[in-house]
């Protein structure tokens, strides 16, 4: 796993574990996190799945090789109002250029929120500031 990014951090979140297509991420609640009702802003979700999704990925990836987000869909369950939340995201399916993940974020025992995301995969830039040609499928 690379250092981890600034916002990651800015927010507080922690990846415990990323390996094997498969990560753990958590996030101790604070009032920042939180919309004007008093509720976990479902931002937060989003960026804890979005992440976590990323992670498990990223284990799979070779060193030449980067992800991105294409696309989330979200559903969010249950509002949350203070604690810990812990997602776990899983590779489904990883091709050459195109990976599909599905993450689970719960409060405790309860479920609060499942994604599926795709991502793409392409090479890292080259010395020339230019991205390498796209991995393709």
């Amino acid at each position: 796993m690379p250092k981890r990014a600034r916002f990651v951090n800015h927010i507080g979140m922690r990846i415990e574990e990323a390996a094997q297509g498969r990560a753990r991420c958590s996030l101790e609640l604070k009032d920042f996190h939180h919309n004007t009702n008093g509720v976990v802003h479902g931002g937060v979700l989003f960026t804890l799945a979005d992440t976590a999704m990323g992670a498990a990925l990223f284990s799979m990836l070779d060193p030449d090789e980067l992800c991105a987000t294409i696309e989330i869909k979200i559903g969010y369950f249950k509002p949350v109002l203070e604690g810990d939340l812990v997602c776990t995201a899983e590779v489904l399916n990883k091709g050459r250029s195109i990976a599909s993940i599905e993450a689970s974020i719960h409060h405790g025992d309860v479920l609060v929120s499942k994604s599926s995301g795709t991502f793409t995969i392409f090479r890292r830039k080259t010395d020339a500031g230019l991205a390498g040609p796209p991995v393709t499928g």
